[in-house]
């Protein structure tokens, strides 16, 4: 049999979606290449991208489905499994009503299909859903809050900006199409600053780097609009024609000294004068990181770089923006076509940072079955020696996966699932670009793995909902594309052309039109005020602070943030990478000095949720006190970060505190390994 050679999508969930190049011999994946015709990410793919020939084709691959028996996994048919999952699925709802049954799930890959889980559980009558969101839920809130929406600016609109702010965005690691385009806004001298506790690959290419104190960006923000206030740098126009609750903040910037922000961020008063006067001199795009809304203060804190955007005149022109989410992209689509939520009859949410606690204090009704789709919980989600006491709590816990992860192997049933390649879908960034992507099937998945969609077919039918599914993965996708029909924009087109460019706006709220209840920018918000909280911006701190917890703090000194790792899409590619197989702890120039502590040496993290040992890597240019290590790690390899990191939520109830952790650390000795 020849090569073939295919084009089409990585389906990771990063900022990027890239065009992908995909050679298939003999019914197997041999190359993974980019696709150089692709507009935005032309050839150029990372090293996530490029593991996905070794993920499809890895021997530890799921084969069959598996059931524990006796603490052992056996293996058994598909029938079997299926037969007894719906029937405990029946039983529940019966006895307890269907939200006894609790979909556990993350967003670990893209794909519009994947909503159709969500068809699945509304048909049923319901479930125990998540809502909020470990990743950027806060600040998806927080812009709704501001603009009614979490826009983004088009990625060719960085061209017009005469200034660029990187606050808090892992560029170089996260978004590599954007960092090609700072290292060309540098040839045409553009202004690049780049605001992080870490100083990275980004940094490195920037004319300015701030170190902030981690937690602390909302009053830099401050410091930033109080000095641009003091220049007359403001936008006084925008201020007064389109926005509402500007004398609030106004009000709150005078209760609070440039002194005391500089105490708070470690950032000096010339950098925010400096930093004033960049964004006063207009068009300064912003493009906000995910890291530092997660954050007790997370809302908070995006909220007043938000505000700092917008009184400084940065909203709706090209070159500007507070570009941290793009929610246009998702909403170009039919959801509730394929979902169907006119079918729930009953329903119950919890937070997805604490579904552990909620877990099990549960009893009205009690969770009888997790299903896990999408993730890897006991890697992932905060507070993992929780996560286990509460999947351990559960009688029967149904994991779909690939491989045998954490949660996989706590799992009463194991369904292996296709992976990338091994089903058609389309796919599409929410955070980055607008281009819509076509996926084609490539290659059948090994074994009796299955498609998402054949294993929610299979129970429905033993539901009794199966003509709910009764569709070709066509038709579910020709029910989402409906909408886009009127701009010429098809299944069979997309099929034919790749990737197609949707209809959203390139500069957001260009119309100065906003999405909130009085139509303009919101400074103090009444869509908060709406849910009983407090609408103005706020003086707040991290929960695990100095300021907020000082005996804490004494007894656990240091900031410990949890990165995205370079090579594996969260906890997906560990297992296939042996370099990442260890747990690296980088440190701090300062906290190395004062522990006495070198690249190479072993020591223990640990605060009062659990602790963590590994390999020491001494940081350059880090904010003092601060400790990183990535996160995503499995059990196998030394265990995830999460076993220190803390359940609570955001201070808009919407997203997770994970950056939100102090801990300890000390050296371990030779005789102690």
């Amino acid at each position: 049999m020849t090569e073939t050679t295919h084009v089409t999508s990585c389906p990771l969930n990063c900022w990027d979606v890239c065009g992908l190049k995909v050679t298939v011999n003999e019914g197997k994946v041999v190359r993974v290449d980019g696709d150089e015709h692709h507009p935005i990410t032309k050839g150029n793919i990372c090293g996530r991208g490029r593991m996905l020939k070794e993920r499809v084709n890895a021997k530890e691959r799921l084969l069959y489905p598996l059931k524990k028996v006796n603490g052992q996994f056996v293996r058994i048919s598909w029938e079997e499994a299926l037969d007894d999952i719906a029937r405990k699925m029946q039983e529940l709802k019966e006895r307890f009503g269907p939200t006894a049954v609790l979909h556990s799930h993350d967003y670990a890959n893209n794909g519009l299909l994947k909503n159709l889980d969500k068809r699945f559980f509304n048909c049923y009558g319901g479930a125990t859903e998540l809502i909020g969101s470990l990743c950027w839920g806060a600040g998806i809130e927080a812009q709704t809050w501001d603009f009614g929406n979490a826009y983004s600016h088009a990625p060719e609109d960085i061209d017009n900006s005469r200034h660029i702010i990187i606050w808090g965005r892992n560029v170089a690691r996260t978004n590599m199409h954007l960092f090609e385009r700072l290292l060309a806004a540098k040839k045409r001298r553009a202004t690049i600053v780049v605001i992080d506790p870490l100083f990275g690959p980004t940094a490195r290419i920037a004319d300015r780097y701030v170190c902030v104190k981690p937690g602390m960006d909302a009053f830099l923000a401050m410091g930033i609009m109080k000095e641009l206030l003091r220049l007359g740098l403001e936008d006084r126009a925008f201020i007064e024609q389109h926005t509402i609750g500007f004398d609030d903040v106004k009000q709150l910037l005078q209760t609070i000294s440039l002194a005391e922000i500089e105490q708070h961020t470690g950032v000096s008063r010339d950098q925010m004068t400096e930093l004033a006067r960049l964004y006063g001199d207009r068009p300064t795009a912003t493009y906000l990181g995910l890291g530092m809304q997660r954050y007790a203060n997370g809302g908070n804190t995006i909220r007043w770089i938000d505000a700092l955007v917008a009184a400084s005149g940065n909203v709706g022109i090209p070159g500007g923006g507070a570009n941290f989410g793009n929610l246009q992209v998702s909403e170009c689509f039919d959801k509730a076509a394929l979902t169907l939520p006119e079918r729930k009859t009953a329903s119950r949410t919890w937070t997805m940072m604490k579904q552990a606690e909620e877990i099990l204090r549960a009893d009205d009704p009690p969770i009888g079955m997790v299903i896990v789709t999408c993730g890897n919980p006991l890697a992932q989600v905060p507070n993992t020696n929780l996560m286990k006491k509460a999947f351990a709590s559960v009688e029967t816990v149904v994991v779909f996966e690939q491989f045998m992860t954490d949660t996989a192997a706590m799992a009463d049933y194991v369904l292996p699932v296709a992976a990338s390649f091994e089903e058609e879908d389309v796919y599409c960034s929410s955070m980055y670009h607008a281009y819509l992507n076509y996926g084609p099937k490539l290659v059948d998945p090994p074994g009796e793995a299955k498609p998402d969609l054949w294993i929610w077919t299979e129970l429905a039918k033993r539901l009794g909902f199966g003509d709910d599914f009764a569709y070709t993965r066509e038709q579910f996708l020709a029910m989402a594309l409906r909408p886009l029909e009127q701009y010429g924009i098809t299944l069979a087109r997309l099929k034919a052309e790749h990737r197609i460019l949707l209809p959203v706006e390139p500069v957001p709220w260009r119309d100065r039109r906003f999405q909130t209840p009085s139509g303009k920018y919101e400074f103090t918000s009444s869509v908060a005020k709406q849910k009983g909280m407090d609408g103005r911006l706020q003086i707040m701190y991290p929960a695990e602070s100095e300021e907020a917890n000082p005996s804490l703090a004494a007894k656990y000194p240091y900031r410990l943030l949890t990165i995205h790792p370079l090579r594996s899409n969260h906890s997906q590619h560990y297992p296939l990478i042996p370099a990442l197989q260890v747990v690296r702890i980088e440190v701090a120039a300062d906290v190395a000095a004062k522990k006495g502590l070198a690249d190479g040496d072993q020591v223990r993290v640990y605060n009062d949720r659990g602790s963590l040992v590994g390999t020491v890597k001494v940081l350059d240019r880090a904010y003092p006190g601060t400790v990183n290590i990535d996160e995503g790690q499995w059990g196998a390899f030394g265990g995830p970060v999460n076993v220190l990191t803390s359940d609570l939520e955001s201070d808009n109830g919407c997203g997770s505190t994970l950056y939100d952790c102090l801990v300890n650390v000390e050296k371990i000795a030779p005789e102690e390994r």
